[in-house]
């Protein structure tokens, strides 16, 4: 079969769409306003539940993406992950996307926006440091959530995370000097300890985990047993991730009864940035020939942003209670929502992706 047959073939059957699939936006709206409400109702509970954190990384929050992105290992072959090599348009895409537009985009959408277009619905003596928060949120690429968005729309499991991977090994090099070069500032204090811990427990412990428990399902029960077995965890990764939409609207259910204008504000750059930058990524490969099931997964890395990280220099930076660290806040509320709408995008223009690449000879 050619390269380009292949790609037809990925591209004319995206993934069914389920019921989690087909009413997507009903369970977003219901988790958000599910979430809010339980903050404001039981804040004593959910800031329990918010204390329970390292460096930074909620627990409950880091177990239920656990539940998420597992299932997306369990499909990662390692004998395959030489096949990377071909799809080198595609990481380059991503890279290009994540280091030398993403962070730039969004310092320049913090200024128009805070600056000038919401300048009178914001308080002026924050609106420096709401600019130096969206700006730390887009510095960094996601790690964990992109193994579920690039389930979600049918992406290559090995592509999505040799280039987590990569992205990873530069945000250590190029994270500090980015943010330092867009904030103005000498030295940027990196905490360290959050971004290792992030990568030691989104990326090197549930690989490991994922694939132990994929040699035994092969050896136990070939191919059969491992497709069972991600069929049987398919309810359990989705629950997992209304329920880690509840949680972070809970988490911060106080400060979006109290703050409601300054939150709605301060996402409006954020969406626009993460359509912006999906897009970008998603229309090069288009452009560029590459699969579906590469370009999916480039899209969504290059929108998305570890807020954790992001979240953790803040309040190094700036403080608990400053500008920069509620700009990141919101960045973690629009996180998920926003990131299943671009999903949808991706998987509901699969088709044209392929013609796409049909054109160009693949």
């Amino acid at each position: 079969m050619s390269s380009v047959e292949a790609t037809r073939g990925s591209a004319a059957a995206p993934p069914a769409m389920n019921l989690f699939a087909r009413y997507l936006t009903l369970w977003v709206a219901l988790c958000i306003v599910a979430g809010i409400g339980l903050g404001h109702a039981f804040p004593a509970a959910f800031r329990a539940l918010a204390g329970l954190e390292t460096q930074h990384i909620n627990l409950p929050v880091a177990g239920l993406v656990w539940l998420m992105i597992v299932p997306m290992l369990l499909k990662v072959d390692f004998a395959q992950l030489h096949s990377v090599r071909r799809q080198a348009r595609g990481i380059g895409i991503t890279l290009l996307v994540n280091w030398a537009i993403k962070p730039f985009s969004m310092a320049a959408l913090g200024w128009l926006f805070v600056r000038h277009v919401f300048a009178a619905w914001l308080p002026a003596a924050q609106q420096d440091a709401y600019i130096a928060g969206l700006i730390l949120l887009a510095a960094a690429p996601c790690t964990a959530m992109v193994f579920v968005w690039s389930r979600l729309c049918g992406g290559e499991p090995n592509f999505t995370l040799a280039q987590v991977a990569l992205n990873d090994a530069i945000m250590v090099l190029a994270f500090a000097p980015i943010v330092a070069l867009l904030l103005g500032v000498a030295a940027i204090a990196v905490p360290w300890g959050t971004l290792l811990l992030s990568v030691l427990l989104y990326i090197v412990v549930p690989v490991l985990v994922a694939q132990a428990w994929r040699g035994w399902l092969l050896s136990h029960g070939g191919a059969a047993a491992l497709q069972r077995t991600l069929h049987r965890l398919d309810p359990w990764s989705m629950g997992a991730l209304l329920a880690t939409l509840v949680l972070l609207f809970g988490f911060q259910g106080e400060a979006i009864v109290a703050q409601p204008l300054v939150i709605a504000l301060l996402a409006v750059p954020i969406l626009l940035q993460v359509y912006l930058n999906a897009g970008i990524a998603y229309g090069l490969s288009r452009w560029a020939g590459v699969p579906h099931c590469v370009a999916g997964p480039s899209a969504l890395i290059g929108a998305s942003n570890f807020f954790e990280l992001a979240v953790a220099t803040a309040i190094s930076l700036f403080g608990l209670r400053s500008g920069a660290a509620l700009a990141t806040v919101v960045g973690v509320l629009v996180e998920v929502p926003v990131m299943l709408s671009v999903v949808r995008i991706v998987q509901r223009t699969a088709l044209w992706f392929g013609a796409a690449t049909a054109e160009r000879g693949g």
